[in-house]
């Protein structure tokens, strides 16, 4: 179990809190500094969660389901909530109980448990409802150089292949015009096309497409409305079981050209993006609302026509930079930013999901579609080109089964539950609020707020969730008595896997109450410092974006001294007396990379990468999330094993390979001396056999990084003192730059920056944290 505990943080329940000890009132937790938060893993894959075949016992005033931490009576059957310590009886059918007869939901380590709520398939002999088949609708662009078009083209045949046969397929391809292409009518093609310039509503794409009721040709003999059970014509129509439109879709992508609308010299394609995602959610709103589906768009450059336009025409206008944003010199950006949050507001109601692969040297408008994305719980890749591998290895894993499966799950809803005096301000990460209010809604909102409930319509093992919580109680509401040392917090997520089937997973927390007016022992000993600094770099990119003019290293600095001065030992103005507990002692070098980090510093990021860092920020889980922050350095050399370096300049040496994980890339670094032997081609001689090994060590670690996780990362091999070696430069913390070159040791480096280093970061924050 220890051992467990050490590589797995998260335990069975996948939950991490920035503090494990509460206070109790609300000035003790402002003066925390760092907010109290629950990072969430809903569906995480765990080899302990046990899946029982029943529906649960919910408490009947508070609807919170029975778990370890109720009082039982087992002779009067009663047991009592510990969130409204309310007595509940237990249903005729758990009349076996006893204390040597327990049901599982109450055994002390299920903690968290998963409820089967579709029929159960072992004991069922019917076969699963065309319904629960998931829905993908590929959206393919086509203003496309020829070569591009045919990596897409292949990565889409081979994404087709490896569906389950039962799964729906739809195929939308888009240029100037919308054409949606009718798979069911197989004796040739048979396409809609739809005018990209304007918008159109919901109603008049099902009218064009004959799915509206008023649309819909009446048949002549037999109904072949109920063809593999489903009775809606345009799932005959439009959306065909994969087993069955393989062919026809591969035969149609072979005859798919770039698209034929001609392009004035000097002038950017035609392309109507926001047409082609609006009419491909009313196609699925229109066929299957409320099942699982997803819209997977294949976009290689900006929209230029119609809504959700993010530039003009002409090449001569560039497209918007970070800095036009905060000029408001980007006339297109909130009309675009409006029609995809109509967009995501439909698809959320209709339970589908938007995912987006976009692939272009110039950006493609992910700042302006992830609102639709993030809402819905889609998935996002970003990267230069479709035949680059971030693209297809990430593009292939969406559709893999087995060990490499994300999990992918739909029709996700999350609700939470907490003891008196706690209120939910919110949640960052992909998920909308449900606007359901209750007595646990605070009145100051983070994220998705307003609520106890939210939609995931896509959801899937690694997605996370970050909740705010807000302590209601000014002062001891009641004598001391009386009060409950313990807290508890339940999560319930119900979704539909990938198998179709409905599950609720239930997950129970308890933490303990302390009073920190009294002394903050335990409160340190209760912190969690990874968690802490991936908490305020989400807290910080959404502020970044909901607030004008916010100055994002000012905030991070004076809460960092505020922290400091709340919880370190030192004399009043005597910086050189200043120590942190260890509980506290990595906290200040994160914010210090967070502060360098591109989720702060978007100088040199275009508004769509930092978009994108963002979404995959806010989806990750806190291990992950703490790598984008603060890389992960590992050192190979002839002398010692594989082993963490300092990020730091003076980690690099003439004789060392360096790798680094930044997570959305992964940097290997040959120092000079290990370069030229390598270009000499010692590696290929036998006496060197030593020297081959030291040089395929991290390529074999750097794959072990790049299996298990999406997105791919971007692969980077560099080599001291060559040009790709920024990389690596741009991360390390600059202790020795052309100021102080003198002494620096032989065979490292200088980084050319008049950044502050990290020890000069110290020196100040101890300065600031002890003056009185």
């Amino acid at each position: 179990m220890s051992e467990m505990a050490a590589t797995d943080p998260e335990g069975i329940d996948g939950v991490r809190m920035t503090w494990n000890v509460w206070p109790r009132t609300k000035v003790e937790a402002s003066k925390c500094v760092i907010p109290i938060t629950a990072s969430i893993s809903p569906i995480r894959a765990h080899p302990d969660i046990t899946t029982l075949p029943y529906a649960p016992l919910r408490c009947k005033t508070c609807t919170c389901v029975l778990n370890p931490f109720c009082r039982v009576d087992f002779t009067a059957k009663i047991w009592i909530c510990p969130f409204c310590y309310q007595r509940n009886h237990f249903p005729h059918h758990y009349s076996m109980i006893s204390e040597t007869n327990v049901p599982a939901e109450l055994y002390p380590q299920y903690t968290t448990i998963q409820y089967s709520l579709s029929p159960y398939p072992e004991f069922s002999t019917e076969p699963a409802p065309p319904s629960s088949s998931p829905v993908f609708v590929f959206v393919l662009d086509t203003c496309l150089l020829e070569e591009e078009l045919e990596f897409a083209r292949s990565a889409l045949k081979q994404a087709i292949g490896l569906l389950p046969e039962n799964a729906l397929v739809g195929f939308i391809s888009f240029g100037t015009q919308v054409q949606v292409h009718e798979l069911g009518f197989s004796d040739m093609s048979k396409v809609y096309v739809f005018r990209g310039s304007k918008e159109i509503s919901k109603d008049q794409i099902l009218d064009q497409l004959g799915l509206s009721a008023a649309g819909k040709r009446p048949g002549t003999g037999f109904p072949k409305g109920v063809q593999n059970g489903f009775s809606n014509s345009g799932v005959t129509r439009f959306l065909l079981p994969a087993s069955d439109c393989e062919f026809t879709v591969n035969s149609l992508l072979d005859e798919l050209q770039t698209d034929q609308w001609p392009v004035q010299p000097g002038n950017r394609p035609l392309r109507c993006t926001g047409v082609a995602l609006s009419v491909a959610a009313g196609l699925l709103g229109g066929c299957l609302p409320g099942t699982g589906g997803r819209i997977i768009a294949l976009v290689g450059g900006p929209c230029t026509e119609g809504p959700g336009t993010i530039v003009g025409k002409e090449l001569s206008e560039p497209v918007r930079s970070h800095k036009d944003l905060d000029k408001d010199a980007a006339p297109f950006f909130n009309k675009a930013v409006k029609f995809y949050d109509a967009l995501a507001k439909q698809l959320v109601s209709q339970g589908h999901v938007l995912d987006l692969f976009a692939s272009a040297l110039d950006q493609v408008g992910v700042a302006e579609m992830k609102v639709a994305v993030e809402r819905t719980g889609g998935l996002v890749v970003l990267a230069e080109s479709f035949g680059h591998s971030v693209f297809k290895d990430s593009f292939k894993r969406v559709f893999e089964d087995g060990e490499q499966s994300l999990g992918l799950s739909f029709n996700g809803t999350l609700e939470i539950n907490c003891s008196k005096d706690i209120k939910i301000q919110g949640i960052i990460g992909p998920c909308t609020s449900l606007e359901k209010k209750g007595p646990g809604v605070a009145d100051t909102v983070v994220g998705q707020g307003h609520t106890t409930a939210w939609k995931m319509c896509g959801l899937d093992k690694s997605t996370c969730l970050t909740v705010f919580f807000d302590i209601s109680s000014s002062e001891k509401s009641n004598p001391s008595g009386t009060l409950n040392p313990q807290l508890y917090l339940q999560f319930l997520t119900s979704y539909q896997n990938p198998e179709g089937q409905m599950k609720l997973r239930v997950t129970t927390v308890t933490r303990k109450w302390v009073d920190s007016a009294l002394g903050s022992e335990e409160l340190v000993q209760g912190f969690d410092q990874e968690t802490a600094a991936v908490v305020m770099a989400r807290l910080t990119s959404l502020k970044m974006e909901d607030e004008e003019g916010f100055d994002a290293t000012r905030w991070l600095d004076r809460s960092l001294i505020r922290l400091c001065s709340r919880f370190g030992d030192y004399r009043k103005d005597d910086p050189s007396s200043f120590t942190l507990n260890p509980c506290f002692s990595l906290f200040p070098q994160f914010m210090f990379n967070l502060r360098r980090s591109q989720f702060v510093q978007v100088f040199n990021n275009s508004p769509d990468e930092t978009a994108y860092f963002r979404m995959v920020l806010n989806r990750e889980n806190i291990t992950n999330a703490a790598v984008m922050v603060q890389p992960s350095l590992i050192s190979y050399s002839f002398n010692s094993l594989p082993a963490p370096a300092l990020l730091d300049v003076a980690s690099i040496a003439a004789d060392r390979i360096l790798l680094l994980d930044s997570y959305f890339s992964i940097v290997i670094f040959h120092g000079m001396t290990i370069a030229q032997w390598r270009n000499m081609g010692y590696q290929n001689q036998p006496e060197h056999q030593a020297f081959a090994q030291l040089l395929q060590a991290p390529h074999d670690d750097a794959q072990m990084i790049i299996r298990d996780r999406f997105p791919v990362p971007r692969l980077v091999v560099c080599d001291q003192h060559g040009s790709q070696a920024r990389f690596l430069l741009a991360k390390l913390n600059p202790s020795a730059t052309y100021n102080s070159a003198h002494d620096v040791a032989a065979g490292s480096d200088v980084i050319f920056t008049d950044d502050v280093s990290l020890q000069v970061f110290f020196e100040h924050l101890q300065r600031l944290a002890v003056q009185s």
